[in-house]
């Protein structure tokens, strides 16, 4: 376990002034999000300065909830948390680091530090499966290789691990002396050098340089000598080096990469070194179960860590056959009987299971949580203490029901038993599987998290509800990041509404809803009733805006809390008598003004009655005024944009007047968030750029398209010159051609108008022309010109390197009515990376 600090040495560590109301406070974990509180008595809570929001803000609902100990940049009224402790510092995240890297340096143990561009994360897992048989390894959760992830990773080394293994990312220059400085790495890795996080360096040589700070004190950094700007930066900063690749002078040289179907031979061989000619096994031929580039130069760092750790050639062939893809994400998918299954059956250790639990936690769409694990292994901590810990986890969250998959998690089962009424063992997967019943679950959100060896994708299987092989899988992190891109257009005043109506622009109305309600957005807008009821029903707690609320729906919005927009006179009307009605006042409500797109709002020239009848009414209070641009994206329709901004503030003046209260201004879409700063007001609505859809034209940075839509093939056929394809046979061949057919069609909403040429898919990263009608559940595809296509080969529809913008384009229509049109039986896969 993580040995004790008390306040008071944490206080000396960081040079930071104590205020102690409570002697003698022990801790064990760091706190730096208030969301992922678990253990209150131990925590210890650093208040940072986000984006938008201060730690600091949160430090009395933290208080609340039991947590005592808190490091602060502010003074705190000591008579509101009389037996509570503050450290004030100079600067929060500085405290954290040097909190964290006085833990490190108490540590005499080997440490693995890698950095690069792309392959950290999986260089990382990899050293772990081949060097876990001789080293209990504490390494970095997930991606956690930030300013703030780093500390928080380095706090996990304790007394029982010989050997870490942590990742370290910058995204500017003057950063990576920080993660150093915590991480002290007595080993690196530097993984392949990309274009990822280059705009803050003015050069990629810069990056280089940067990042190589982290090798300052290390015995031998292994990097790529093939890439002359990695070898000219090691090679000025003095460091001690591992070079591999194919050029005669590496240490460790590559004579033959020989790729097959589904693995690659390598032939690598040692440098002699000098005064030792005579040394044997300079050769080590290796198979890799990959035949991708960037796996091949991942697993040719591994090997030159083996190599150098004195490994013998016949162990690093045989653990390298044991590498396997990396799951470096939470999977959320639709489960049988209305459950939410959270896949995470890919690594089991104590720190992916802390996040994993977590995620879990943020669902709120079924009251039941159920927890299905594997046992633990080569943890490095006495078994039963191991599970005691788990348990607790478990009990604080309120986990349901948990499931216990192997024989050492059997033997410790009362453990569980005591936080889980409802608990149940099996002491193999094969066991599980024979066992399992459907009607089991039933409306609830089920994480499954297991070690590969207990190959846990069968029950995946058992539990995800079926649907054929078109996904469109949504990256919440991707969303995640985009609102945060938005949140920095903003000043720190400005609200923001997200429009999460038309089922979240097709990418799925609860699981959306629940990331944002994390990340706190201040509201939430549906199109219809019934859509703002599901959020509800799915634990939604945020404000939620009703835009188009109808007579008969009244009684439902009042039900559930939900505001509704008044945009006539006859629904203000009708909504003051169902709140009479009903014995409701002060109802929260909002006021749409038609400043020129004339599609429902108060004209301008009606406001002096609108603000009388308003003024006049205790039945309702107006929480917002606003109304919507026309054409915010087009810069020949900025002059209206201006005439409409006017007519909008001359009604809010005179609202203004007539009421006693203030309420909230908003006027700005995506595109008008984006072009028209002036204008962002009180609050902002955020629609289709969330989902990294840029409506504005501006190409803004840092935005990333958050779903992807894939399929794949059913068939191929080889079809000669004259012949044709699809109904009609509209699809002419004029030379002999390899023809795919894609499991996807007109009801997948995959358009019609696409057919003939018109639109492409992408096969192996190449684009593939339609042939022919596209039919209601099939397309056929030209692959003719892409080598290597098999059946059942993965085909993107429209993602990261085909942007929804161009299929819209190819199709005549906007990006809106692509994501909207996709069809219901189309899965939706939701992960966390």
């Amino acid at each position: 376990m993580i040995p004790a600090y008390t306040i008071s040495q944490i206080a000396q560590i960081i040079q930071g002034k104590l205020k102690e109301n409570v002697v003698g406070c022990h801790i064990e974990y760091l706190l730096t999000d208030s969301r992922k509180l678990v253990e209150s008595s131990t925590s210890l809570f650093f208040a940072l300065d986000g984006l938008r929001r201060s730690g600091n803000k949160y430090i009395e609902e933290l208080y609340h909830r039991g947590v005592r100990n808190f490091v602060v940049s502010i003074s705190f009224n000591p008579s509101l948390f009389a037996d509570a402790n503050f450290i004030q510092v100079s600067d929060v995240l500085i405290a954290l680091q040097k909190l964290t890297a006085y833990h490190r340096a108490r540590f005499n143990i080997p440490l693995i530090g890698i950095t690069g561009s792309n392959g950290k994360t999986i260089v990382k897992e990899w050293l772990n499966t081949l060097l876990e048989k001789e080293y209990t390894i504490v390494r970095s959760p997930k991606s956690y290789n930030s300013q703030i992830g780093v500390p928080l990773s380095v706090w996990q080394i304790n007394d029982t691990h010989t050997l870490g293994i942590f990742e370290a990312g910058i995204s500017q220059p003057g950063e990576m002396k920080f993660l150093a400085d915590i991480i002290q790495p007595t080993i690196g890795i530097l993984t392949h050098i990309g274009d990822a996080h280059s705009e803050n360096f003015i050069s990629i040589e810069q990056k280089i340089a940067e990042k190589i700070k982290l090798f300052a004190k290390v015995q031998w950094v292994v990097a790529n000598g093939d890439d002359e700007r990695v070898r000219s930066a090691i090679l000025n900063a003095g460091l001690p080096y591992v070079f591999f690749g194919t050029a005669a002078d590496n240490d460790i040289r590559v004579l033959s990469i020989e790729k097959k179907k589904n693995s690659t031979v390598i032939i690598l061989k040692k440098k002699v070194e000098e005064g030792k000619e005579g040394t044997n096994n300079l050769q080590l031929n290796i198979e890799l179960p990959f035949t991708d580039d960037a796996s091949i130069e991942n697993a040719i760092s591994c090997c030159c860590v083996l190599i150098k750790l004195n490994y013998k050639n016949t162990i690093i062939a045989d653990r390298i056959l044991l590498l396997k893809p990396v799951g470096m994400r939470l999977e959320m998918r639709n489960g049988i009987n209305n459950c939410s299954i959270i896949n995470d059956s890919y690594i089991n250790d104590l720190s992916s299971l802390r996040i994993a639990l977590d995620f879990l936690d943020q669902q709120k769409q079924h009251n039941k949580k159920t927890v299905i694990l594997s046992e633990l292994v080569d943890t490095g901590i006495v078994p039963e203490k191991l599970y005691i810990e788990i348990a607790s986890s478990l009990g604080k969250r309120e986990i349901t029901k948990f499931i216990g998959i192997g024989e050492k998690i059997n033997v410790h089962k009362r453990i569980f038993e005591a936080v889980c009424k409802e608990s149940v063992f099996y002491k193999s997967t094969d066991d599980y599987v024979a066992q399992f019943h459907s009607n089991s679950y039933r409306d609830e959100t089920i994480l499954v998290k297991g070690a590969r060896s207990f190959a846990f994708e069968r029950v995946i299987n058992l539990l995800e509800q079926k649907a054929h092989q078109t996904v469109l899988e949504i990256n919440l992190n991707t969303i995640s990041q985009n609102l945060k891109k938005f949140q920095e257009l903003l000043a720190p005043t400005v609200k923001i509404m997200v429009m999460v109506k038309a089922f979240s622009y097709g990418n799925g109305s609860f699981e959306v809803a629940n990331i944002l309600q994390f990340h706190k957005v201040d509201y939430l807008a549906v199109a219809y009733t019934d859509e703002g009821i599901e959020l509800r029903k799915a634990g939604i707690t945020l404000p939620i805006m009703v835009m188009n609320p109808e007579l008969d729906s009244f009684g439902a919005i009042t039900e559930h809390y939900l505001e509704p927009e008044i945009f006539s006179f006859y629904i203000l009307r009708k909504f003051k008598d169902h709140l009479a009605e009903q014995g409701l006042s002060h109802y929260p409500v909002h006021i749409k003004i038609d400043t020129g797109m004339h599609r429902l709002g108060f004209d301008p020239d009606n406001r002096k009655e609108l603000a009388t009848l308003l003024s006049e009414n205790m039945l309702l209070r107006v929480q917002s005024v606003f109304s919507h641009l026309s054409g915010s994206e087009d810069p020949s329709l900025d002059e209206f944009t201006e005439y409409q901004a006017n007519q909008f503030l001359i009604v809010c003046r005179e609202l203004e007047h007539s009421l006693s209260y203030p309420f909230l201004k908003h006027l700005a879409n995506t595109a008008g968030i984006i072009r028209h700063k002036n204008l962002h007001l009180d609050m902002v609505r955020l629609g289709i750029g969330l989902y990294g859809v840029d409506s504005s034209g501006e190409n803004i940075q840092g935005l990333t398209e958050a779903a992807t839509l894939k399929t794949t093939i059913a068939q191929i056929k080889q079809v000669k010159a004259g012949d044709t394809v699809g109904y009609g046979r509209k699809g002419k061949i004029t030379r002999d051609s390899r023809i795919a057919t894609i499991r996807i069609g007109y009801a997948d909403g995959y358009r019609r108008c696409l057919s003939n040429g018109n639109g492409y898919v992408l096969i192996h990263g190449k684009t593939a022309p339609v042939i022919g009608n596209i039919a209601m559940d099939m397309t056929m595809v030209d692959i003719t010109d892409i080598p290597g296509v098999t059946e059942d080969d993965e085909v993107v529809i429209f993602g990261k390197d085909l942007p929804v913008t161009k299929l819209a384009q190819w199709a005549n229509t906007i990006p809106y009515e692509i994501m909207t049109g996709i069809s219901q039986r189309v899965l939706r896969l939701y992960y966390e990376e």
